[in-house]
């Protein structure tokens, strides 16, 4: 069905509402009406993700409807015991409504439903699957994406993402779905006095602040210090305001100061108009009220607290957000020397990261005799590897992170936690101001011990069917015609994560890797440094992860920002092909 089809059918159907109907008439650009209904919004491993509105290329009620349909029909034709799904939803443009009516589906198919009384994280959905014994969940979600954005993410009874395998089997049950007329509901009402519908919170909260209490490394360090750390904390209009406060409460760190502006949630994240972490004026109120408080830390969690970014003062006393790749080495080494210093370092204990994330967690690794396991962006590969460790008793996870300001300990949650997370840089700023020193002198002294590692990242958005196809070609030319030498510096390894074949050029041989397929390539130079290229998975963007090894701060950023140049000509280059 054409695009034109598309729309004509949902202006005619019946089971369309009237204002939706409107919306799409008063659309006047023809090229809206295309992008709107040239596809369907696509379920991929990480569910749905797009902009709201109506259309079958928008987030709506009736996508997630469907989407919804097709998860019950899946769960139907694999279980045969009771089934019941867990539901979360964050404080995004409407996510309660879309979360409502993915319950009201779900119980349309006779399936038990446990729905959150409010807003609540992500990873809090993740341990609630487990906890409660659901063989799905479902959160309302689109992460750190600006207010026009929201999303469904589905977990497995594991509590991680949905596997490929299992996301692939899900969209055949969403697409065999020809019109609306077959998505089942009842109303939220008839569901609790049926019993389909069960509505959770204090219940599971307790059980899961406890879990994450348990987390505390230095517990006599926490138990007597931790009111001394001062400590700046938004929540970005976000889910972790309640949660994070309260576990850093319960633990004794009461000298905790909210940005006020920041505290309350609100979907259209008025003090920050792109809610990430990552980007440093989410910060500037915090910063604001730095002048005066004069903290030890600063961190922000954003909108679904699934993320954690964190402000430290340099040694010229000027504050500065951490990446995720820095605070992700410090909490490693933190954890793992630790736990070595206190004869809790087990034998088989494992660190995983994502082929985008820094390898100066290696050498750290390498020091501490534990093992560093690689796996594909996204953090639902770690929650992957977790889970195989626990069946085949193979390993003990100690700590997973990403690059994108994505963290996890402990093996209750399977997804990234900023609420663990805060607990950790708490507890870890605390131990290093015990010693007079800030996170960023910790920084420095590990950069010293292990090498000055320096990464960067490039997103270029490509909106629409033509951004699409630029993204695919670009990459073809990359994999197929692009030359071995990078300004005189020669590439020696090439990773195709898509045919699975790694090239030494140097032995001029190939291997497998054993990861699943995806759509991405990395390549490594002789001098260290490598770059990567990826189409994102959740936005129309292409993603270039640039990393390079220097002598000292100075010389890895100005090495960064020199490879940064050549390797983003190559990559303007093949967009233009």
């Amino acid at each position: 069905m054409i695009y034109r089809d598309k729309y004509q059918y949902w202006l005619n159907c019946k089971f369309i509402d009237e204002d939706t109907k409107r919306e799409l008439r008063n659309i006047t650009n023809e090229k809206e009406i295309e992008d709107r209904f040239y596809k369907d919004l696509e379920f991929g491993t990480g569910g749905l993700r797009g902009i709201i509105g109506a259309g079958s290329n928008r987030m709506n009620i009736y996508t997630v409807g469907k989407a919804t349909q097709g998860l019950a029909m899946y769960l139907v034709n694999h279980y045969n015991d009771e089934k019941s799904v867990s539901i979360a939803y964050d404080s995004r443009i409407m996510s309660k409504e879309f979360a409502e009516y993915s319950a009201s589906v779900l119980c349309g198919n006779g399936i038990k439903v446990n729905l959150f009384e409010s807003l609540r994280p992500t990873p809090m959905l993740s341990f609630t699957v487990r906890y409660l014994k659901s063989k799905a969940g479902i959160v309302i979600t689109a992460s750190h994406n600006p207010k026009q954005y929201n999303g469904y993410k589905v977990y497995g009874e594991d509590g991680g993402q949905v596997t490929d395998e299992a996301a692939k089997e899900i969209l055949s049950y969403i697409e065999a779905i020809e019109d609306f007329s077959t998505i089942k509901t009842m109303a939220l009402n008839q569901a609790k006095e049926s019993g389909l519908l069960k509505i959770i919170g204090e219940d599971v909260d307790k059980v899961y602040m406890d879990k994450v209490k348990s987390l505390t490394i230095r517990k006599d360090l926490v138990k007597n210090h931790a009111e001394s750390l001062k400590i700046i904390y938004t929540p970005i209009h976000g889910s972790g305001n309640i949660p994070v406060r309260r576990v850093l409460g319960e633990l004794g760190y009461k000298n905790l100061h909210v940005v006020k502006e920041q505290e309350l949630p609100d979907g259209t994240f008025k003090t920050a108009p792109y809610p990430n972490p990552e980007n440093p004026n989410v910060f500037s109120i915090a910063l604001e009220m730095a002048k005066e408080l004069k903290p030890d830390i600063i961190f922000g969690t954003d909108p679904d607290c699934d993320r954690l970014g964190v402000v430290v003062k340099d040694n010229t006393g000027k504050y500065q957000v951490l990446t995720g790749n820095q605070m992700g080495v410090i909490l490693t080494h933190y954890i793992v020397s630790s736990k070595k210093e206190l004869n809790e370092l087990p034998s088989d204990g494992k660190v995983i990261k994502t082929i985008v994330t820094t390898e100066m967690v290696r050498k750290i690794a390498e020091q501490y005799n534990v093992e560093l396991i690689d796996v594909l962006t996204g953090f639902k590969y770690i929650g992957e590897k977790i889970k195989g460790f626990e069946e085949n008793k193979n390993g003990t996870f100690l700590f997973g992170f990403e690059e994108s300001y994505g963290y996890l300990a402990g093996d209750f949650v399977r997804d990234k936690d900023a609420i663990i997370a805060s607990m950790l840089v708490c507890e870890a700023a605390l131990y290093y101001k015990q010693k007079g020193m800030t996170l960023y002198d910790a920084l420095i002294k590990l950069y010293e011990q292990y090498g000055y590692f320096k990464e960067g990242l490039v997103s270029i958005e490509l909106k629409g069917k033509e951004g699409q196809i630029k993204i695919e070609n670009a990459l073809q030319y990359l994999r197929h015609s692009m030359n071995n030498v990078l300004d005189n510096v020669r590439i020696v390894k090439k990773m195709d994560y898509k045919s699975s074949i790694e090239k030494d050029l140097d032995k001029i041989d190939e291997t497998i890797i054993d990861l699943p397929k995806s759509n991405v390539l990395k390549f490594v130079l002789e001098d260290g440094s490598w770059f990567v290229v990826r189409p994102s998975g959740t936005e129309p963007k292409i993603k270039i992860y640039i990393s390079v090894i220097g002598s000292s701060i100075k010389d890895s950023e100005v090495k960064l920002q020199s490879f940064k140049e050549k390797v983003m000509k190559i990559i303007n280059e093949a967009l233009e092909i």
